[in-house]
C-alpha cells in the first residue's frame, strides 16, 4: 500500500448494520475512479462490525480505516468528527452505512468538486424486500440502479425514480430545476475538508434530525456556496428502523438550527475543538 495520501476521503457512518454496511462496501469496490480512502465512522457498534471490516479489507481495492467510538446512544455527530481528523484527502466525501453508491459516485463528486462550494447529492429509497434481497452480484452487475430489474420487485412508477435514469443534460436540466435546497446530507455531500475544519465540524449537542443540514447551514454562513447534483450523484438508500428518532432530540435541534440562522453564526463551540 502505497503511503501517499488519496484524492478523497469517504466517510461511512455506521452502527450495528453489518448486513447493510457489507452491501455498501461492494459498492465502493465498484466505483470508476478508484483513488480514495473509506473511512467508517463507527457510533460504536458490537464486535461483529469490527469482524467485517477485518474480513473484507483485504477484498477491496481501496484503503479501510475502521474509527470506533464507545456506544453512548445516537452520537453521529461527535463519530463524524473524530472520522474527519482521520481523513487524509483534502476533500471529503460523507454518506451512510445504509447507502449503496452507484458506480459513477465518487466520480461525479470527484469532478464537480470546486474551490468555495459543496455539493449536495441525492439518494433513491428502496424498500424493505428489496434493501434485503440484493446481493453482492447485483451490486456489480449494478441492477439496484436498474429501473427495470426494480419494476420487477415491485418499484411504482413514480416521478422520483428519475434520479436513477436521468443522464447527461437530462441530469443537469434536473439539477437546476428541482426547488430542492441544496443542504448538505449525510447520506450524500462532499466539501474540502479545511471548509469543515473552519467552521468547526459537526455540533457535538446536536443528536438525531438535521445535524447534517446544521453544518451546510454554518458553510453557508461562512461564504462557502452549494451546488445541486441530486440527479447526477446516486446512491440508493435501504430501509432499516429508526429507533434512534425521538422528539426530544429533533426539538432540539431545530432549536440549534433557528440559532444559527438568527445570529448567522459559522462556527460551534461544540465541535472538532471545544472552548
Amino acid at each position: 500500500m502505497e503511503n501517499s495520501s488519496p484524492s478523497i476521503s469517504v466517510i461511512v457512518s455506521t452502527y450495528n448494520s453489518e448486513e447493510w454496511l457489507e452491501k455498501v462496501l461492494w459498492g465502493f469496490h465498484q466505483q470508476s475512479y478508484p483513488d480514495f480512502e473509506v473511512v467508517i465512522a463507527d457510533d460504536g457498534s458490537g464486535p461483529r462490525t469490527k469482524d467485517l471490516i477485518r474480513s473484507m479489507q483485504n477484498t477491496f481495492f481501496y484503503e479501510i480505516q475502521h474509527v470506533w467510538q464507545e456506544d453512548d446512544g445516537f452520537q453521529k455527530s461527535k463519530i463524524l468528527n473524530k472520522a474527519l481528523k482521520a481523513c487524509r484527502a483534502e476533500y471529503i466525501l460523507m454518506t451512510d452505512g445504509d447507502c449503496i453508491p452507484r458506480k459513477d459516485f465518487v466520480e461525479v463528486h470527484y469532478l464537480n468538486r470546486a474551490a468555495g462550494h459543496f455539493i449536495s447529492g441525492g439518494y433513491f429509497m428502496l424498500p424493505m424486500n428489496i434493501s434485503q434481497l440484493i446481493t453482492k452480484e447485483d451490486i456489480e452487475e449494478q441492477n439496484c440502479f436498474n429501473i427495470k430489474w426494480l419494476e420487477t420487485h415491485g418499484i411504482a412508477k413514480k416521478f422520483k425514480r428519475t434520479k436513477l435514469t436521468a443522464k447527461g443534460h437530462v441530469s443537469k436540466f434536473l439539477n437546476s430545476w428541482t426547488p430542492t435546497t441544496a443542504s448538505w446530507n449525510g447520506h450524500n455531500s462532499s466539501g474540502w475538508k479545511k471548509d469543515i475544519l473552519r467552521v468547526n465540524g459537526f455540533d457535538e449537542r446536536m443528536q438525531y434530525g438535521g445535524q447534517d443540514r446544521e453544518l451546510g447551514e454554518r458553510l453557508v454562513n461562512s461564504g462557502i456556496k452549494s451546488i445541486q447534483l441530486r440527479y447526477s450523484a446516486i446512491c440508493v438508500h435501504l430501509d432499516h428502523k429508526r429507533g434512534y428518532k425521538t422528539e426530544v432530540s429533533i426539538q432540539k435541534n431545530k432549536y440549534i438550527r433557528k440559532q444559527v440562522k438568527k445570529t448567522r453564526s459559522s462556527w460551534t463551540d461544540y465541535g472538532l475543538t471545544k472552548k
